[in-house]
C-alpha cells in the first residue's frame, strides 16, 4: 500500500509543474495582447491629432480662397471696361474654356492645364499670382473666365455668352405711353473666379465662385 502511494505521488508531481508552465503562457500572452492595445491607441491618438491639424489648415485654406475671390471681383470691377479680349498676365481670359484642366487631376503630361504661378511653367493658361493676401501665409491664385464661347463683345457673330437680363435706368413717367419710352434692358455677363491657395504642410484647396457684372 505504502509502495502503490508513492508512485502516486510521482506521478501526480510532473502534472503541477505543467499546469504551472500553462499559466505562465497564458499571462505573457495577455500582456503582450495589452501592449498591443496600448500601442494602438497611442498611434490612434496621433492620428487623430494629425487629421484635426489637417482639417484646421483646409478650413484656413478655404478662408483664404474667399479673400482671393474677392481681389479677383475688384479687379474685374476696376477693368469692366476691357473685358473683351484676354490678360493674360491679369489671369483673365475671355473665354471659358471649356477644355481647360483646372485642377490638373484630369490629364498628365497636357497643355490643358493651368500654371497656378509656376507649378507647371509649360501649361499656356497662366494664374495671377496674388500673393499672401492675408495674414495666416496661404498664397493666394486666382483664374478668371468670361463664360463666353469667343474673345469679343457679347454681341458678335457666333458669340455664345451666359448672360442675365436686367432693367437699366429709365422712366416712361413722361411718355404719352408705355411703347415710346419703354425701360431699358442691359444684359450682364456671368464670369467664372478660381482661386487655389497653397497652404502650410503642402494644403492645396481651390474655391470657386460665380459672379454677375
Amino acid at each position: 500500500m505504502r509502495t502503490r502511494s508513492l508512485r502516486t505521488l510521482d506521478r501526480r508531481a510532473p502534472r503541477g509543474r505543467r499546469e504551472r508552465g500553462v499559466v505562465l503562457l497564458i499571462a505573457l500572452i495577455a500582456l503582450v495582447a495589452m501592449t498591443l492595445a496600448a500601442i494602438g491607441m497611442v498611434r490612434s491618438l496621433d492620428t487623430g491629432t494629425l487629421v484635426a491639424g489637417n482639417i484646421g489648415f483646409r478650413e484656413s485654406a478655404v478662408a483664404t480662397g474667399d479673400t482671393g475671390i474677392e481681389a479677383a471681383r475688384t479687379w474685374l470691377i476696376t477693368n469692366r471696361n476691357t473685358l473683351d479680349s484676354d490678360n493674360s498676365t491679369a489671369g483673365y481670359y475671355s473665354t471659358r474654356q471649356d477644355n481647360l484642366d483646372i485642377t490638373g487631376n484630369a490629364t498628365y503630361g497636357g497643355t490643358d492645364g493651368v500654371d497656378w504661378g509656376g507649378s507647371d511653367p509649360t501649361q499656356p493658361v497662366k494664374a495671377f499670382d496674388a500673393g499672401n493676401v492675408d495674414g495666416s501665409g496661404n498664397h493666394t491664385y486666382y483664374l478668371i473666365q468670361r463664360m463666353c464661347s469667343i474673345p469679343g463683345t457679347i454681341n458678335d457673330p457666333g458669340q455664345s455668352c451666359a448672360t442675365a437680363s436686367n432693367n437699366a435706368a429709365g422712366s416712361s413717367q413722361d411718355a404719352p405711353d408705355y411703347s415710346t419710352y419703354a425701360l431699358k434692358v442691359k444684359n450682364q455677363v456671368y464670369y467664372r473666379i478660381t482661386a487655389r491657395v497653397n497652404g502650410a504642410k503642402n494644403t492645396v484647396s481651390y474655391v470657386q465662385a460665380v459672379i454677375l457684372l
